[in-house]
């Protein structure tokens, strides 16, 4: 199927319409919409801002100040229409009612109540459908929304800070601050964009970390998670007196049941929490995208296990030296056991440099 530029550019516009939803529609998929005139004038957008609140087509209808020229109109959405009640109405119905004769979506949607039935709705009623147009994009707008629809896992992001030589804290465990202030502020970003993070009991004991977002324009603090086998995490800790939600995931029933946190009891493996097993329950909570701020041990573990989607590394102009600890613990002994990456972006941040990786999947 070939696309005019035209479509390609309300295509890209409706994606940049629903990366403003990147930090605020969890559980919900970031969605844009654009719609255009027959006479190609663009008459209305919209995207989807909160979850539970009206979806990017709704939204892109409302804009349209005179309604007659939604009649025969295109529709650019860069994802399927939903066809199902849910805590709003269904778009397919919104989009039919308004006279809309095209749809460009930029990719189906995964979601086992959707999933080509929007699109079915529409050809049913006469609507022309067009795509998928810019799926790569519109899927890694939504790497883990999709992963969870799929697989029944989120997204998994680990975050880690290193110097020049590979080391993430000295030998005591000391880590504040290997990287600058432009480097803490993305990571800022990061935590926003997450329904949940994750870090470690080890990382509560040394560290004492907040893990908040920080940032003035959002007021949702992602789920905080400790992984803690045993429950060694201090009540006092400064995490626990943080806005927001944190939960202590262990794999001890009966230490569970006299804490005073939140805790998530959860199968064993070797003696500590199943982390798959973890990944798992976030999903059936509806978490899309996870973010990992830990020590090497448990990083180590999580990347070890094929646990790891993408690898976030800030990397800062220093030397920690042959006793500081590594940016993994994982215990791989042969060259031809080593895990291969694909480098996906190097970007300076500030006088640090950001290095994104993923697992290669052809190695």
């Amino acid at each position: 199927m070939s696309f005019s530029m035209r479509d390609n550019n309300f295509m890209q516009q409706a994606l940049r319409l629903a990366a403003l939803g990147l930090n605020t529609t969890t559980p919900n998929p970031r969605v844009g919409c654009v719609l255009v005139a027959q006479n190609g004038e663009c008459i209305g957008e919209g995207y989807h801002r909160i979850a539970g609140e009206e979806h990017a087509e709704v939204n892109a209808i409302a804009a349209v100040t005179d309604k007659s020229l939604l009649v025969g109109a295109t529709a650019y959405v860069t994802l399927e229409p939903c066809n199902h009640h849910g805590k709003t109405a269904p778009c397919v119905e919104a989009l039919i009612s308004a006279g809309i004769a095209r749809l460009v979506f930029g990719m189906e949607d995964p979601n086992p109540q959707v999933q080509g039935q929007g699109l079915i709705q529409l050809r049913d009623a006469g609507v022309v459908v067009d795509g998928p147009l810019m799926e790569e994009q519109a899927r890694a707008l939504n790497s883990g929304f999709v992963k969870r629809m799929e697989m029944g896992l989120p997204w998994l992001r680990c975050k880690l800070a290193m110097s020049l030589d590979g080391r993430t804290a000295m030998a005591d465990g000391a880590s504040k601050w290997i990287t600058g202030p432009s480097a803490r502020a993305d990571v800022q970003s990061l935590r926003a964009r997450s329904c949940a993070i994750i870090t470690g009991v080890d990382s509560v004991l040394l560290d004492d970390p907040l893990l908040t977002v920080r940032l003035p324009e959002c007021d949702r603090q992602p789920l905080r998670i400790i992984v803690d086998s045993q429950l060694r995490s201090p009540e006092k800790a400064e995490i626990f007196q943080q806005p927001g939600a944190t939960i202590v995931a262990t794999c001890n029933a009966e230490a569970a049941a006299k804490s005073h946190h939140e805790c998530w009891v959860l199968p064993e493996k070797n003696g500590r929490v199943d982390l798959r097993a973890l990944l798992e329950k976030l999903a059936q909570e509806g978490c899309n995208e996870i973010l990992l701020e830990t020590g090497a041990t448990l990083a180590g573990a999580f990347v070890g296990a094929g646990l790891v989607d993408e690898l976030i590394i800030y990397m800062a102009a220093k030397l920690m030296g042959s006793e500081a600890r590594p940016l993994l613990n994982i215990p791989i002994n042969t060259m031809g056991a080593s895990l291969e990456m694909k480098i996906q972006e190097v970007r300076a941040v500030g006088p640090d440099w950001r290095i994104t990786a993923t697992p290669d999947p052809e190695a």
